[in-house]
């Protein structure tokens, strides 16, 4: 029996060596438990930070909406009702986008004029609704911290 705490099993032939750990159970296993909780205990840490991080960004974004929605209560509602209406612009556009696709995906599919011909006419206007839907829900939906805000 060789005394190191690992031992090569299996011949020197072409099949597979494997290498197995010789452990004591009494004093390897509880180590090792102690070794995964101390690394499980330094991950939540790592992941309580993270989550600090985060929440404490969101927090200040949040706080600057509400500063500019109390500044511009006015601006906020009509950009809400800005966002609505101009959601429903976002469904017509993305269903005509679907039945184009659903009407013509063979000639799209072997065709690349055809194709780009598409993306023409649909990428840009969608690429460019998204964004100005995205900013005109953040502004018209800003958060309403009620006294909750520090003054500077």
């Amino acid at each position: 029996m060789n005394n190191s705490k690992y031992e090569i099993v299996g011949a020197l032939d072409s099949s597979p060596t494997t290498i197995t750990q010789r452990i004591d159970p009494q004093t390897e296993i509880p180590e090792l438990l102690r070794q995964l909780i101390l690394a499980q205990v330094k991950q939540n840490e790592l992941l309580q930070e993270l989550v600090n991080q985060m929440t404490a960004a969101q927090r200040q974004r949040n706080t600057e909406l509400a500063q500019w929605k109390r500044a511009n209560p006015g601006l906020a509602r009509s950009c809400k009702m800005a966002a609505d209406r101009l959601g429903k612009l976002q469904t017509d556009i993305l269903t005509s986008l679907a039945y184009d696709v659903d009407d013509n995906f063979e000639d799209l599919q072997e065709n690349e004029y055809l194709l780009n011909e598409f993306f023409e006419k649909y990428g840009p206007r969608v690429v460019h609704m998204n964004t100005i839907l995205q900013t005109l829900t953040v502004l018209g939906n800003a958060p309403d911290l009620n006294g909750a805000i520090s003054s500077k």
